[in-house]
């Protein structure tokens, strides 16, 4: 992968599924009739014999997959976000967390970006409900490289883990010495006159807005937060004392995502001044990816305007 290079990550995930399954043999696949969509179709077709159809029937897949794990498998099941963490909540809560089975969930087509499906496939709401569940991971990569990465560091660990992939393609911001670790945050940007804490496909379009303050003479300190459960507390309190002003962005809701995470933990270590930037409390909308984005406030232009008025208020 070449930084800038546009790469879908459910592409990237369904590389790395291929991957696992040279590397391991006890890796086994559950997919509720998306595997062309979600990119499992690769690993089917190099190995179909630890592949599993179940169908338009997330509940069963998931019921499924958990006990295939207490047979010493690893079970990743994949479809879409919005049924992972509405239709199916019940069954991952109860067979999965409860238990603290060793299963992966991958919650594909995560936030705005669903193509043709709409605003019913959206889900805004899918970090809100995996970050409150006893025993559940939450992992939110930026672009395809670290989709892989997390990938494979979901499977070393042991337990749930719910693992948020988006349909768009995005550009690839690291390169091959970046390291994935699980509850560790990343400093992209220095500055003193504003923090920006991003995760996920947003990173990228924070990292632009980074440059563009940096124009203007605003100093952004940019953190990327691939894991949303265990947060990295000491990097957010750290921001909070050193700059004292915080702009969080996500593609999900404003309301027990990121920005509800980040506001938790300044509450309870470091207040300061907070804007989260996301989607206010309302259903999607079909349409273009980019323009649902800058409706919503949560495109480039938004970040910078949002991070120049905070860093301007400074006292």
């Amino acid at each position: 992968m070449q930084i800038g290079e546009m790469i879908a990550p459910r592409v990237s995930f369904g590389e790395a599924m291929v991957e696992l399954g040279e590397r391991n043999s006890e890796v086994v696949v559950f997919d509720s009739d998306v595997c062309a969509s979600t990119q499992t179709a690769m690993f089917r077709k190099a190995y179909p014999d630890r592949f599993y159809e179940f169908g338009i029937a997330e509940q069963n897949m998931v019921g499924a997959a958990a006990g295939m794990s207490t047979l010493g498998y690893v079970p990743w099941v994949s479809t879409f976000a919005v049924f992972l963490a509405k239709r199916a909540v019940d069954q991952i809560r109860v067979s999965i967390a409860y238990p603290k089975l060793n299963v992966k969930l991958n919650g594909a087509y995560g936030g705005i970006p669903t193509g043709k499906a709409g605003a019913t496939h959206q889900s805004v709401q899918d970090i809100a409900v995996m970050r409150c569940m006893p025993n559940m991971l939450v992992l939110c990569p930026a672009d395809p490289l670290e989709t892989k990465a997390a990938v494979f560091a979901a499977t070393e660990y042991q337990g749930p883990v719910y693992l948020r992939t988006v349909r768009c393609p995005v550009p690839v911001i690291f390169d091959a010495k970046h390291t994935f670790e699980i509850g560790r945050s990343y400093v992209l940007t220095e500055g003193s006159d504003v923090a920006i804490i991003s995760t996920g496909m947003m990173t990228p379009k924070a990292l632009a807005a980074a440059a563009e303050l940096d124009k203007q003479g605003v100093k952004a300190r940019l953190i990327h937060m691939p894991t949303i459960k265990p947060m990295d507390v000491e990097a957010i309190v750290s921001a909070s004392r050193d700059v004292g002003r915080i702009v969080t962005v996500e593609n999900h809701s404003r309301l027990g995502g990121l920005g509800g995470a980040v506001a938790e933990v300044l509450t309870e270590h470091a207040p300061c001044k907070l804007v989260r930037l996301g989607f206010p409390d309302v259903f999607g909308e079909s349409g273009d990816n980019e323009a649902i984005f800058t409706k919503m406030g949560v495109n480039t232009e938004c970040i910078v305007a949002a991070a120049a008025e905070l860093a301007a208020a400074k006292e």
